[in-house]
């Protein structure tokens, strides 16, 4: 049987990731920067999407605010250290989980497909910061991660909970569950990045 992490995630990142990252430590700033601005912008998106659904407007407001809060906090820690944002670089593993997104149905079920791979996208992220905070060596970003960490740590729930106000909550768990193990296959899948948040 496969390890679970606390986050819900069946295929846990190797610790050695976070110590190899950390020689790569300006690309994954600059990487974390754009994870952090789309987190916002794919959030203002679905509000945009479904302005009909208050509940949508409610919970996701806040994240949108807190995202961009963290792509400031992300800005300063590059800033701090010398660095500049840099190009924005292709997201495999976002790119892999999107495709993934069944097609069709109602525009609930769209919205929840949307949710959840939010969701996923959340957890792993969530999942790199507390590798990051406990194994990399810079006292400073140690600690960065770890605020970062507990701050998005209920976000990919927050999703999760927002699904089941537009489908039933058994179809929710399932497609979660379904995508939850197409997440892990995409991990085994991809080739290691020391340089990428995901």
């Amino acid at each position: 049987m496969e390890q679970k992490t606390t986050l819900g995630l069946k295929l846990p990142t190797d610790p050695r990731w976070a110590n190899i990252a950390e020689k790569s430590i300006e690309d994954i700033l600059v990487d974390h920067a754009y994870c952090e601005q789309k987190a916002a912008s794919s959030c203002i998106s679905l509000i945009v999407s479904y302005p009909d659904k208050q509940k949508v407007l409610d919970v996701l407001t806040p994240v949108v605010a807190e995202e961009w809060s963290h792509f400031e906090r992300v800005i300063e820690e590059l800033h701090n250290r010398g660095y500049s944002l840099g190009k924005q670089r292709k997201d495999e593993y976002v790119i892999a989980l999107n495709a993934q997104m069944k097609k069709g149905g109602s525009r609930e079920r769209q919205l929840v497909e949307k949710l959840l791979v939010n969701a996923l996208i959340e957890a792993r992220s969530c999942e790199r910061f507390k590798l990051l905070s406990k194994h990399i060596e810079d006292e400073g970003l140690s600690k960065f991660y770890y605020e970062l960490m507990i701050s998005e740590a209920g976000h990919y729930h927050n999703f999760i909970e927002l699904a089941e106000e537009y489908m039933p909550k058994n179809y929710v768990r399932e497609r979660w569950s379904e995508l939850l193990d197409t997440e892990a296959q995409i991990m085994r899948e991809l080739v290691p990045r020391a340089d990428r948040m995901h």
